[in-house]
């Protein structure tokens, strides 16, 4: 119906400049629209007075409006309205079908797959229209792009990636020398190479070849669940506990119930009943485990299959974690002999990762030494040296005051949390905290909190714990695996010994638990990230009435001990910390590997030798050099490839001087064929914006027979700029007529003769 009306396709009229084809200048054709509006003003105005008061003002403006657009049209038309146009010449042009063959092509919607509503689509007149005009080549788009003779040799739907992005910069780079008019792209939209590069589409803007993108597939598919991603740690101690953050959308089956489920092999780590959300919103759940004994584990995330669902691939995703077992040391200085020192010495006695080294004061002059490895560890006190300080992953400073400690040594508790990566945890007591005078120590930036600058801080008197939204989402504090009924047992522990003020949370911090005491609610339980490792404060010395007032067999307080103190050592790296961009490869064996190389003082070590040993499936394996980063001490990198689908690990080492400094182990795995499964609705974005950037289109399948005719308005390839006139258009003599008919009527209506 529009190329009816107007003669010519819309998309002339979208591509094309509108010019006026008339000799004479363009301002004489302003100063008669101008004069016919005013004269037509004045004769209407001169016409009312005679007429009044039959006519009001608001009718005459309607005449004066449709005498003064029918005068201008005409004016308009004496100056020859056209188009001028680029167009690409007949035969002389390729036009690029790109046909997308990955699996996701292989879904069957309507009783048919869409790669098969895409060859059904060309078959339908549209790739013979094409041909009438252009020279077109088929090519099969997959993880790269294969040109085809014709239609026939459209395999089922199989390839296990798509990379649209490096598709077309393949295209653009092979037909460099050859016109190519436009791309059309028939495609689900799904892509596994993270989207469409600039650089691939300032190659085709270059050369301003439009791409014109057909959308294949249901924009939502119905009954089904997917998972989006699942966070969890890398690494992890033997025997903690995990928590993994689960996002997942969902269509079908809102208000009904799931089951999540963690799975180590076929063994069955945790499970958890949830209640879907609405239709296609975003939904996060949590689940705790225990990380089981040490090694490179595949860990499965899965929302088990409901009734209806067709594609139940994408229901589960794979985690690697590296469980560790290595020995965690805790250095614990404590001012006085006080109960929460020797429970909590007592909670650590049958932990097997983590030891608990203590230095008491029994007097001024006096320190009592427990856990030590050998009788002169600690034989001087606190460390002074950066060497003894950092071969400990934490430290615990109990009911000690600032002053106990020199400048020198305040100097490298900052250092030990900032450079070594260590965890650093403050309890209450009465000297410590702002009793302790910490607040005007050299230190203070390092707590979560900023201390009361006032003394007496310290309370002997009775206090409950209740936790936050933060902490019931912590394993720190998970007590109790659900999380309702934790918050719960939170409520219900027997009330601390003794509390002390915190004063106010610093931006950054994250309050874990509250205590509420005296009528007043304050932070008992705040922790924040410094530097490379992590502070935390415990406002009280009185947990140990969670042990002594629970029933006996009771592990209240032996388990939020274990978990406080796993959490303050986990992330505590050694010299060597070997990292990979992402843990899974999908359809891309392409791997960066990294490492921080850090001398025994933790300063960067920028001459170390590093290499990496790299062990595979199939019996890889295989010796990696790694070089340094350019302006960045002690970074080393190496690019690898993994060949074959499976788990990797890589294991770092760096030497200096011929001497090991240290050594640590990084997996990642490749997966095949698996991205595919994921977002197997049409990805309608991406489709349009890559539409959008090139000059193309973007189109339904039901809407592909207006291509051939849309098509040649485009200025890549061999092009001729074509001047279409618009005088003689069909809709400008309807609106000639209708704007005449209009008056009449309205004219007669009104009694205006």
């Amino acid at each position: 119906m529009f190329q009816f009306l107007f003669k010519y396709p819309i998309a002339m009229f979208s591509r094309g400049e509108f010019v006026l084809l008339g000799s004479w200048p363009k301002w004489i054709l302003l100063c008669l629209v101008a004069a016919c509006a005013a004269g037509l003003a004045f004769l209407i105005h001169s016409r009312l007075k005679q007429a009044a008061p039959r006519v009001n003002i608001w009718r005459a403006g309607v005449i004066w409006l449709l005498q003064f657009a029918m005068a201008g049209l005409l004016l308009v038309l004496l100056w020859r309205p056209a188009i001028v146009i680029a167009e690409l010449k007949p035969q002389q042009n390729i036009i690029a079908i790109l046909l997308d063959d990955s699996r996701s092509m292989g879904i069957t919607e309507n009783g048919a797959t869409r790669e098969a509503q895409a060859v059904k689509a060309l078959q339908n007149g549209v790739l013979a229209a094409l041909n009438k005009n252009f020279q077109t080549r088929l090519y099969r788009l997959d993880s790269h792009l294969t040109q085809i003779p014709d239609l026939q040799e459209v395999r089922e739907a199989s390839a296990p990636a798509t990379r649209i992005g490096d598709g077309l910069k393949q295209l653009a780079t092979e037909t460099s020398g050859l016109p190519i008019g436009a791309i059309v792209l028939l495609s689900d939209g799904a892509d596994n190479s993270g989207g469409i590069d600039l650089d691939t589409i300032s190659a085709l803007r270059s050369r301003r070849i439009p791409v014109h993108a057909v959308g294949l597939g249901l924009e939502r598919i119905p009954n089904d669940t997917e998972i989006n991603d699942v966070v969890v740690a890398p690494r992890a101690l033997a025997d903690s506990r995990l928590s993994a953050t689960i996002t997942f959308h969902q269509a079908g089956y809102a208000g009904r119930k799931a089951t999540l489920t963690a799975r180590d092999g076929e063994k069955t780590l945790a499970t958890r009943e949830i209640t879907l959300a609405g239709d296609g919103s975003i939904q996060t759940e949590g689940l705790l485990f225990n990380a089981g004994e040490a090694g490179a584990k595949a860990l499965q995330f899965s929302i088990d299959p409901l009734p209806g669902e067709d594609n139940r691939a994408n229901n589960s995703v794979t985690r690697l974690v590296n469980v560790e077992s290595d020995k965690r040391r805790i250095l614990y200085v404590e001012g006085e002999p006080r109960w929460e020192y020797k429970f909590i010495r007592r909670a650590e006695d049958d932990d097997r990762i983590v030891q608990v080294v203590s230095m008491l004061r029994t007097t001024e002059n006096k320190i009592y030494r427990q856990g030590i490895s050998d009788p002169k560890e600690l034989a001087d006190g606190f460390p002074t040296r950066a060497e003894d300080l950092f071969g400990y992953q934490a430290i615990i400073i109990g009911s000690v005051e600032a002053g106990y400690f020199t400048p020198a040594q305040q100097d490298l508790l900052r250092d030990f949390v900032d450079r070594r990566g260590g965890g650093l945890l403050f309890l209450g007591g009465r000297s410590a905290l702002g009793d302790g005078v910490w607040g005007g120590s050299s230190v203070s930036d390092l707590l979560p909190v900023a201390l009361p600058n006032k003394k007496d801080t310290f309370h002997r008197a009775p206090a409950t714990a209740e936790l936050t939204p933060a902490g019931a989402d912590s394993t720190i504090c998970r007590l109790v695996d659900d999380p309702d009924r934790n918050v719960e047992r939170w409520k219900k522990l027997p009330y601390l010994m003794d509390y002390q003020e915190t004063g106010t949370p610093k931006p950054g911090a994250a309050v874990l638990a509250e205590m509420k005491a005296g009528g007043h609610t304050m932070p008992l339980l705040i922790t924040e990230n410094y530097g490379r490792g992590r502070t935390a404060v415990l406002a009280t010395g009185g947990t140990w009435r969670w042990q002594m007032s629970q029933p006996l067999g009771d592990t209240t307080h032996d388990m939020f001990w274990r978990q406080l103190l796993r959490w303050l050592v986990a992330d505590t790296r050694g010299e060597i910390v070997a990292s990979v961009p992402s843990q899974t490869l999908f359809d891309d064996g392409h791997v960066q590997l990294s490492a921080e190389v850090r001398d025994r003082g933790y300063q960067p070590a920028a001459d170390a030798q590093v290499e990496a040993h790299v062990v595979g499936p199939s019996g890889i394996s295989a010796m990696v050099e790694m070089s340094p980063v350019p302006e960045t001490p002690g970074s080393y990198q190496a690019e690898w490839t993994a060949e074959k689908p499976g788990s990797y690990v890589a294991e770092v080492t760096a030497a200096q001087g011929g001497q090991e400094m240290g050594r640590d182990v990084v997996t990642f795995q490749r997966m095949d064929g698996v991205a595919e499964n994921f977002h197997a609705e049409q990805n309608r974005e991406l489709l349009e914006r890559l539409a959008s950037q090139t000059g193309g289109r973007y189109y339904r399948p039901e809407e592909l027979s207006k291509l051939s005719e849309e098509i040649p308005f485009s200025e890549a390839g061999i092009t001729v700029r074509e001047t279409k006139e618009l005088w003689n258009m069909p809709a400008v003599f309807i609106l000639i007529l209708l704007l005449r008919m209009s008056e009449w009527l309205l004219r007669r209506k009104w009694g205006i003769v």
